[in-house]
C-alpha cells in the first residue's frame, strides 16, 4: 500500500478513538484536505478491500485495513516516543516520526521496538 493510503487508515483510526464514528468529512478536516480529495481516497480504500462505508457515510475498517491501520500507528507511536527520548520536542518527534513509519523497514522497526521494550 501506498504511504497515502496508509496516512488515511491511520488517520481513520485515530478519529475513531476519539468519536464514535468517522465520516470522510471528519477525515478531510483532521488532515486539512478537500472533501473531493478524501472522497477518492475512500473510493481507493474501499476498492482495496480496507473499508466499508455505509450509507449514512460512516467509515468502518475491514480485518485488512484494521491491521495496516494498526501497524502504522504503532510505528508511529513507538517512533515518537524513541525521538522524544532523544531529545526531541514532542511536535517535531510526532510529525517526523510520520515521515520514518512509512519507509522503515520491518527489521528495523522490530529492532527499535525491542529496544524501546526492553528499557521501558
Amino acid at each position: 500500500m501506498q504511504e497515502s493510503g496508509e496516512m488515511y487508515l491511520e488517520t481513520i483510526l485515530v478519529l475513531s478513538k476519539r468519536k464514535n464514528f468517522v465520516r470522510a468529512v471528519d477525515v478531510a478536516e483532521e488532515m486539512g484536505l478537500t472533501k473531493a480529495s478524501v472522497s477518492r481516497a475512500m473510493g481507493k480504500l474501499r476498492d482495496a478491500a480496507c473499508i466499508v462505508v455505509d450509507p449514512t457515510g460512516h467509515i468502518a475498517f475491514t480485518e485488512k485495513g484494521r491491521e495496516i491501520a494498526e501497524r502504522i500507528y504503532e510505528r508511529h507511536r513507538i517512533l515518537t516516543q524513541v525521538l522524544i527520548r532523544l531529545g526531541v520536542d514532542e511536535e517535531t518527534a510526532a510529525e517526523d516520526a510520520c515521515k520514518i513509519e512509512h519507509d522503515l523497514s520491518e527489521r528495523s522497526f522490530d529492532a527499535i521496538k525491542k529496544h524501546i521494550e526492553q528499557y521501558s
